[in-house]
C-alpha cells in the first residue's frame, strides 16, 4: 500500500413522491438538489462535527458529508434490512474492538481450532476471514521488488530502477529534515511548557508572552511561525513530525531497501497456483500501529448509536477480515486470492483501500475483479493519495485495459475534505475523468483503531469504505437490486457540484468535478436510498 506522506503544512427541492417495494415502508422524501447556493462554512468544525462530518448534510450543516444521519432519521427509521457481508481487504482488523466485535462475519461451516478444513474451501480454521500475509508486516514497494530482481525483461524495469534510487535519496533527505524539525519543535515546546507550567498552552497564550529570556523569545517565534501555517497545537505538530520520521525510516529500511525480504508464507508470489491455502487464520493486526484496516472497518460498520466512539455508515453488515496489505506494497497474488475468497464465501461488497503504481501481475487482480462482477459483487477501490491524474499515471488495481472496462461493479473513489468550497477536494486525492467514479469524505475521518481506541486519519483509503458503507446500506434496504444497479445508483444519485475546485492541492490546478470524475458528483446516502426505492419498484 503506497502512502504519500505529506507534512502539516441547498436549497431547492423537487416535489416528488417515491415509494419502495420489497416489504419496506413507503418513502415520502425528496432528493437533495441545487446545492451550488449552499453557503460556505466559515467557522471551525466542532468536535462532534469533526468526529462525524462524513455523515452530515451539506444543506443543513454546510459540510460536504453524505447525509447519512438524515437518511437514518427520515428514511430508514430503525429498519434493519437484509444483512450484507462486507469484505475488508486490508492490514488486518482488531476483531476484539468494542465497536466492531458485534459486526463480525463468522464462517459457521468451520469448526474453530480443530486444524481441519471443514467446509473444504481450501483454508483451515478460517473463522473470521484469512491472513494471506502470515506473520509478515514490513514489505518492499513493488518497484523495489522489480528493481531487486535484476530481471530486465520485466515491463517497466528500467523505470523501476530509476525511481527506486530517486525515492531513496528523497526519503533520506526528508528523514534528515524531519529529524531536525522534530528536535527544534521539541526544544521549543519544552521551553514553552516550562514557561507556562503546562503542555496544553494555546496560540493566544503564546502571543501574549513577554519575556527577556532569549530561549523563551526564540520558542515563541518558532511556535508563532507554526501557528501561521494554521497549526494550533505544538503537541500535534510533534505527533505529525514523529509520524513522518517513522514513515521515512520505514521507507529506507524496508519499502525502498532492495536487500530486504519480507515474505514469510513460503509460497512463490509469482506463481498463482503455488502452495494453495498459504498464510494463516489470524486476521488481527500484527502490531498496534497496523491500524489501517481497523480504521477502515469502523467507517463501514462501527456499531451505531451504542454510546461508544464512532458510528459506521451501514447498520446491518458483517465484516469479513482479509489481511493482505503489508507495510509496503501488496502482492498481486494476495489481492487476487483475497478477492476470490471474499466472493466465494458470501461477501456482497468488497473494500480495497490499497493501491500501487507498479503491478507485474495486474491481470491476476483484474481477473479477480471481473470474477466479483460476474458473481454480483461490488468492489470499491481507493483512488490513491498521490495528487495525480490516474487517467495518465498508472494506479493499480483497475478494472480496465486502455479504458475498456471488464467490470460493471467496480467503483473507484476520490477523497473530499470537510470544507465546502474551492478546497473541497482533499489535496492528496488522485482524480481522473475516466478512472475515478465519485468523491466521498476521506480527509480527517474519525474511526476505530486497535485496542479499543479511536483516531482521525485521512486518505482515499477512508473515502472508499464510506462508499462501501453506502453500497451495503442501500443493498441491505433493497436486496433485489443487482450489484451493477447499486453502483449506478451511487454514481447517479450523488450531489453535482458545478463550481470550480482546487485539485491535487495545487492552487493553479482549478477544475470542476465534471473534469476529474466520471459521475461529476459527491456520494449522498440519502439520495441513493430514494433512487433505490424508485428503481426497486
Amino acid at each position: 500500500m503506497t502512502i504519500n506522506y505529506k507534512p502539516l503544512m441547498l436549497s431547492a427541492f423537487a416535489a416528488v413522491v417515491l415509494s419502495s417495494c420489497g416489504g419496506n415502508a413507503p418513502i415520502l422524501s425528496t432528493p437533495i438538489e441545487n446545492i451550488d447556493n449552499t453557503p460556505i462554512k466559515e467557522s471551525e468544525l466542532t468536535e462532534a462535527e469533526a468526529h462525524n462530518w462524513g455523515h452530515l448534510d451539506l444543506v443543513k450543516d454546510t459540510i460536504p458529508g453524505m447525509s447519512v444521519d438524515k437518511a437514518y432519521a427520515e428514511i430508514i427509521k430503525g429498519k434493519k434490512g437484509q444483512q450484507i457481508i462486507v469484505a475488508v481487504i486490508d492490514s488486518g482488523i482488531d476483531i476484539e474492538h468494542e465497536d466492531l466485535d458485534g459486526v463480525l462475519w463468522t464462517n459457521t461451516d468451520e469448526i474453530p481450532g480443530n486444524g481441519i478444513d471443514d467446509d473444504k474451501n481450501g483454508y483451515i480454521d478460517d473463522i473470521h476471514g484469512w491472513n494471506f500475509l502470515g506473520d509478515a508486516y514490513n514489505e518492499q514497494l513493488e518497484m523495489t521488488r522489480i528493481a531487486a530482481s535484476g530481471n530486465t525483461s520485466i515491463a517497466r524495469y528500467n523505470e523501476a530502477v530509476e525511481k527506486v534510487e530517486q525515492d531513496y535519496q528523497r526519503a533520506l533527505s526528508n528523514k534528515q529534515r524531519y529529524d531536525q524539525l522534530y528536535t527544534q519543535v521539541t526544544n521549543a515546546h519544552d521551553v514553552l511548557s516550562k514557561h507556562f507550567g503546562k503542555e496544553d498552552y494555546t496560540p493566544k497564550e503564546v502571543s501574549e508572552i513577554t519575556s527577556e529570556d532569549q530561549k523563551v523569545v526564540e520558542a515563541k517565534a518558532a511556535a508563532t511561525m507554526l501557528y501561521g501555517y494554521g497549526l494550533t497545537s505544538m503537541t500535534e505538530v510533534k505527533k505529525q513530525l514523529k509520524g513522518g520520521i517513522e514513515y521515512f525510516t520505514d521507507q529506507l529500511n524496508y519499502n525502498l531497501n532492495k536487500d530486504f525480504k519480507g515474505r514469510t508464507t513460503g509460497d512463490n508470489p509469482d506463481d498463482f497456483n503455488d502452495k494453495p491455502g498459504y498464510g494463516n487464520n489470524n486476521v488481527m493486526p500484527s502490531v498496534k500501529s497496523e491500524s489501517h484496516g481497523t480504521h477502515v472497518a469502523g467507517i463501514i460498520a462501527a456499531e451505531r448509536n451504542n454510546g461508544l466512539g464512532a458510528n459506521g455508515v451501514a447498520n446491518n453488515v458483517q465484516i469479513m477480515s482479509l489481511r493482505a496489505v503489508p507495510n509496503g506494497d501488496e502482492y498481486d497474488k494476495d489481492i487476487a486470492k483475497a478477492i476470490r475468497y471474499a466472493v466465494d464465501n458470501g461477501a456482497k461488497v468488497i473494500n480495497g483501500s490499497f493501491g500501487k503504481s507498479f503491478s507485474p501481475h495486474s491481470e491476476w487482480v483484474r481477473d479477480a475483479i471481473k470474477y466479483a462482477s460476474d458473481n454480483n459483487v461490488i468492489f470499491v477501490h481507493a483512488a490513491g493519495n498521490d495528487s495525480k491524474n490516474v487517467d495518465v499515471e498508472p494506479n493499480f488495481p483497475d478494472d480496465n485495459v486502455d479504458f475498456v472496462e471488464i467490470s460493471d461493479t467496480y467503483i473507484r473513489v476520490g477523497a473530499l475534505a470537510p470544507s465546502y468550497g474551492t478546497k473541497m477536494i482533499a489535496g492528496f486525492s488522485n482524480y481522473g475523468l475516466k478512472n475515478v467514479d465519485v468523491f466521498a469524505p476521506g480527509a480527517q475521518v474519525y474511526s476505530t483503531t486497535p485496542e479499543n481506541e479511536y483516531d482521525t486519519k485521512g486518505g482515499t483509503s477512508m473515502a472508499a469504505p464510506a462508499v462501501a458503507g453506502v453500497a451495503a446500506l442501500v443493498w441491505s434496504q433493497y436486496p433485489k437490486l443487482k450489484a451493477s444497479q447499486v453502483k449506478q445508483i451511487i454514481m447517479d444519485s450523488g450531489l453535482p457540484v458545478k463550481s470550480k475546485l482546487i485539485v491535487g492541492g495545487d492552487a493553479n490546478n482549478i477544475k470542476s468535478l465534471s473534469e476529474i470524475s466520471k459521475s461529476a458528483k459527491i456520494v449522498n446516502a440519502y439520495n441513493a436510498l430514494i433512487m433505490a426505492s424508485q428503481i426497486s419498484k
